[in-house]
């Protein structure tokens, strides 16, 4: 199986240029050998749970063979990680952690992005109060997918989701740093921006993570992988002061970061009652 000469040439060339990268795993390219050669961070775990079986070169050899349809090789990579999540194997799980807390390979799971899947048929899901403040023509695309590819990837996803969350939190607890996310955009539909970050958080804690955890994942830990914790990522004399103001303690419950009762950025106070006006507006926005 061939390893990637694209890949590895963007890896040779972004330390050429001292770039960072990050991103995916290509199919040809497992996850230790992606952490070893300097990734940053690998997104959505993708690749992780094969990674943690003793099929790993069997399955990439066969996602390798489907890789030239994008459709087939997205279904593939879902099936993949059924099969995976069901002859996952902790040891060989504990070995993959090893290297990535060797090398501090980051992880942003993305959960949200993963669990959209899991619901498809859910009445409750697909028509989410949130949908309010999406353009029309986005929320009939979301649709559209729902009852496509979306819904062809499910049955994969529901086998695999419950593994992947285990596996976030393993990893936590094995000391790989975790980046919180949500692969918001118009293309991935059911992901809101702003609002599934909070969804997030609360799946980072259905992981495992304590409730500071989980927030540090959106705060102080990408402040460390950016090297601007100097000025960013806690609440400190001399740093930038973007601040969510809360009405309840999210150490609490992890929910409470739903109860915003202001907002300061750049050095602009915004209360809730100017919060909600700016969400109405959108939302009237997409009624016209």
């Amino acid at each position: 199986m061939r390893r990637g000469p694209f890949y590895f040439a963007i890896v040779d060339e972004a330390k050429k240029q001292r770039l960072p990268f990050a991103g995916h795993l290509p199919f040809s390219v497992s996850a230790v050998e992606a952490s070893d050669a300097g990734q940053r961070s690998i997104e959505h775990l993708t690749r992780l749970l094969p990674a943690c079986t003793g099929r790993e070169a069997e399955i990439r050899r066969e996602l390798v063979e489907t890789s030239k349809d994008v459709i087939a090789a997205r279904a593939a990579g879902f099936r993949a990680d059924a099969e995976a999540a069901a002859s996952y194997d902790p040891k060989k799980a504990a070995t993959l952690f090893a290297v990535f807390r060797r090398n501090r390979t980051w992880q942003c799971p993305t959960l949200v992005q993963l669990r959209k899947f899991v619901h498809t048929s859910d009445a409750s899901f697909i028509n989410d109060e949130r949908l309010k403040y999406i353009p029309a023509s986005v929320r009939a695309e979301w649709r559209s997918r729902l009852a496509g590819p979306l819904a062809e990837f499910a049955p994969y996803v529901k086998q695999s989701f419950p593994k992947q969350v285990e596996l976030v939190g393993a990893m936590n607890a094995a000391g790989v740093p975790i980046l919180a996310g949500t692969d918001s955009g118009w293309g991935n539909a059911y992901t809101f921006a702003g609002f599934s970050l909070h969804d997030e958080l609360g799946l980072l804690v259905q992981a495992g993570l304590t409730p500071l955890e989980a927030l540090q994942t959106a705060t102080l830990n990408p402040a460390k992988f950016l090297g601007r914790e100097k000025a960013l990522g806690t609440v400190d004399r001399g740093k930038l002061a973007d601040l969510v103001l809360l009405d309840a303690n999210p150490l609490e419950d992890i929910n409470h970061t739903r109860q915003i009762a202001a907002v300061v950025v750049n050095g602009r106070y915004l209360p809730k009652s100017e919060l909600e006006r700016m969400l109405a507006d959108v939302a009237a926005a997409n009624r016209q």
